[in-house]
Formats: C-alpha cells, sequence, structure tokens
C-alpha cells in the first residue's frame, strides 16, 4: 500500500490537483482568478477532494504499467528516433568530456590538503559511472548503468541476465531496503513526470499572464530538484546492488543446486552460469543435490540415508 501511495497516487494527485486549480481559476479560459481556485464551501470542498481522489487513482492504475518506461525515458535510452538519438549523441559526448575531467583529476598528484580534497572528490563520483564507452546521456541512466554493468561482473556474473535471479534469493531484511530504495527512485521519477506535466499544462494556460510566468519557472525548478533525488536514489541502489551480489552470490548457486566454487574458480563457474542465462549452453559443472533426511545430508549420489 505505502509503494501504491507514494509511487503511484501522490505524483498523480498532485498533476490533478494543479490542473483543477487552473480550471478552477479560470487560466484556460482568460484571466485568472485565483481566490476562486480554493473552494469555500465545505461541500465544493469535498467534492474537489473526491474528483482529485478518483482522477489519481485512475490515472495511476493507467499508468502503472509503464514504470520502467518512464525511468528509460530518463536513463536516456532514445536511439528509437532519430531526432531523440541525435541528441543523445550529443548528450554523451558532453558527459564523456566531464569523465575525462574527473578521471585526469584522479589521476593528477595532488598537491597539499586541497588537491587531495579534490582528487577524493572526483574518485568517489568516477566511482559511481560507468566506463566511457558504456555512457548515457543522462545522470540518472549512468547511475543505474554504474551498477548494472559492475555488481555482478566482478565475479564473473553478468548483472542484466543475473540480477531478477538473485534478487530472489537476498535475504528479507536486504529485500526490504532494495524495495524502499527502489520506491524512492520510481517516486522521485514519477513526481519528475507529472511536475514536467503540471508546467506544461501550466504554461499552456498562463501564457497569456506574464505576471503568473513565475509559477512556471517554479515548477521547472522543482523538477529538476525531483530528478536530482533520482539520481540520488539510483547511486544509492546502484550500491545495494553491489552489497547484494557481495552477500548473495552463493546463495544463487544453492537455488540452482551447483557446488560451491574455491576462489580460484570462482570467476569461471559464474561465468559458466552467465552463459547458461543467455541460452547459451549449461556450464560443465556437476549437480549438487543436498537433502536433510533425519540429520544426515545426502547428495544425490548413492542410496539416501
Amino acid at each position: 500500500m505505502r509503494r501504491v501511495l507514494a509511487v503511484q497516487f501522490a505524483p498523480c494527485a498532485l498533476f490533478v490537483t494543479g490542473v483543477l486549480a487552473l480550471v478552477r481559476a479560470g487560466s484556460f479560459s482568460g484571466r485568472s482568478d485565483w481566490g476562486a481556485a480554493v473552494p469555500e464551501r465545505p461541500l465544493t470542498a469535498v467534492g474537489a477532494l473526491l474528483v482529485v481522489t478518483v482522477c489519481a487513482s485512475l490515472l495511476g492504475l493507467l499508468l502503472q504499467p509503464f514504470q520502467v518506461r518512464a525511468v528509460r525515458v530518463l536513463e536516456g535510452y532514445w536511439d528509437r528516433w532519430a531526432l531523440t538519438a541525435l541528441v543523445a549523441g550529443i548528450l554523451v559526448r558532453i558527459q564523456r568530456r566531464r569523465w575525462r575531467v574527473l578521471r585526469a583529476r584522479v589521476d593528477t598528484t595532488p598537491r597539499g590538503d586541497s588537491g587531495r580534497r579534490v582528487q577524493a572528490d572526483a574518485y568517489r563520483r568516477l566511482a559511481a559511472w560507468p566506463p566511457s564507452e558504456a555512457l548515457l546521456p543522462t545522470a540518472l541512466g549512468n547511475a543505474l548503468r554504474a551498477g548494472e554493468l559492475s555488481a555482478g561482473e566482478r565475479y564473473g556474473l553478468t548483472t542484466l541476465s543475473s540480477w531478477p535471479r538473485i534478487y530472489l534469493q537476498v535475504s528479507d531484511r536486504m529485500a526490504a531496503v532494495l524495495s524502499s530504495t527502489r520506491d524512492a527512485l520510481d517516486s522521485a521519477v514519477n513526481l519528475c513526470w507529472s511536475l514536467l506535466a503540471l508546467t506544461g499544462a501550466g504554461a499552456t494556460a498562463l501564457y497569456d499572464e506574464p505576471s503568473s510566468w513565475w509559477l512556471c519557472g517554479a515548477g521547472l525548478v522543482l523538477v529538476a530538484v525531483s530528478y536530482k533525488g533520482a539520481v540520488t536514489a539510483a547511486q544509492a541502489y546502484a550500491g545495494l546492488m553491489h552489497a547484494a551480489y557481495d552477500l548473495h552470490r552463493f546463495d544463487l548457486l544453492e537455488a540452482l543446486h551447483y557446488p560451491l566454487p574455491t576462489r580460484e574458480d570462482e570467476e569461471d563457474v559464474f561465468a559458466g552460469i552467465s552463459a547458461l542465462f543467455a541460452g547459451a549452453e549449461r556450464p560443465d559443472i556437476p549437480y549438487s543435490h543436498q537433502v536433510e533426511r533425519d540429520g544426515d545430508t545426502w547428495d544425490g549420489d548413492g542410496e539416501p540415508p
């Protein structure tokens, strides 16, 4: 219920409330009367609250299947159309220049305490970015891709194919933290879209009222703040993805009934499993079917105890 309210209902309710205020103020048909936007009678206030609740609920239900797409658009996956692909290419070049600046600060020998602080900050920021050749046009996309390309790869697992499987093996505490962080990310993304749509509606309604243009400017500022919140949540989520692989990668082997590898064989074992997830041949790893029976352990070979 908390996810429904925070991720779906609240952003939609904000948009519906803003549009309803513009309608009641007469902004779409003439000069705005902001005094009329606030209901004066209790019955009118109850009716407005009911309209906002019903419309926001329906809008949230309609948009829920597009949650992944809403995030991916802000990530910068814009290659479907020629115009957006052109914009994406320009932004990627800008992101690559920023990456090189950070790389240069990391590689430069610091001078004094100030130089060390600058180098440490550049190293921290660079660690939250993907490799230069994998950069996306937006900060949100790079924050998420940093986790998608390195969380499992450190152990030989392909993150994109193994993450849905390892997520089901995490502990309850880890699952709760991951879910909470993902809810924060989706809430910030939906709030960003809601404020952007509301700013567009405001610009349409108030284009002939220069004295009210500051409302659109305030809306854009709130969009930027929401987007920054989404980037921060994405960086936290990417960090939790790394922690999930650190703590639960062997739980994935247990769920697949494969024996635990040695330190020397770990990367090869996980690389074979990643190939299996990608549809390649089954890895040459024996099964380990351990079953507890009357206090004894049977590994699946020979007669059961």
